[in-house]
């Protein structure tokens, strides 16, 4: 299934998702993500080497730190989730459904918008809304900070929007609905 894409399968793992979230605002090192994610440094620089192998992140700089160097990774911009393809939706909406699960244990109290929608529309309804929604996620982007910046507000955001077929396929049918 996935095989040939190993931009997907680098993307498979919640930890990668959310290291290329922390690096887009500015490179960080192994270390840095290491404690802001909980791992060891050693599996943060096994999954930056995984992102940085299929070209999500770079090597931004190498500054010296205690008699050794440091390496500091970005993520690399424009670096799209390859959900254009058939077989990468269910791979990427069970990270990220992982990735929202556990955002949702942090959710602030009171604040947040939550919404599901299966509707019928006209194609440029659809066409407006997709547009619309990714500028707006541009523009989320854009307003970044590093991580931890004073007076700024952590958020986690995840949407995928998509027009649906008519029936289910065998493998994305609820298991409830089987026969």
């Amino acid at each position: 299934m996935t095989a040939t894409d190993p931009t997907l399968r680098a993307l498979a793992h919640p930890v990668r998702l959310r290291m290329m979230n922390l690096t887009w605002t500015g490179p960080q090192s192994a270390a840095e993500l290491a404690r802001e994610l909980g791992i060891s440094h050693a599996l943060a620089s096994q999954h930056l080497r995984r992102l940085a192998s299929v070209g999500l992140v770079e090597l931004a700089e190498v500054r010296p730190n205690r008699g050794g160097q440091e390496r500091r990774y970005r993520a690399v911009h424009g670096s799209q989730l390859p959900d254009q393809r058939q077989d990468a939706a269910p791979m990427l909406a069970e990270v990220l459904a992982f990735n929202v699960r556990e955002r949702a244990t942090r959710r602030a109290p009171g604040q947040g918008v939550t919404a599901d929608a299966e509707l019928w529309v006209f194609p440029d309804a659809w066409d407006d809304f997709r547009h619309r929604l990714a500028a707006l996620l541009v523009g989320l982007h854009e307003a970044a900070q590093a991580p931890r910046t004073t007076a700024t507000v952590h958020v986690g955001a995840t949407v995928m929007a998509f027009p649906l077929r008519d029936r289910p396929t065998r493998a994305t049918e609820s298991p409830g609905r089987r026969r």
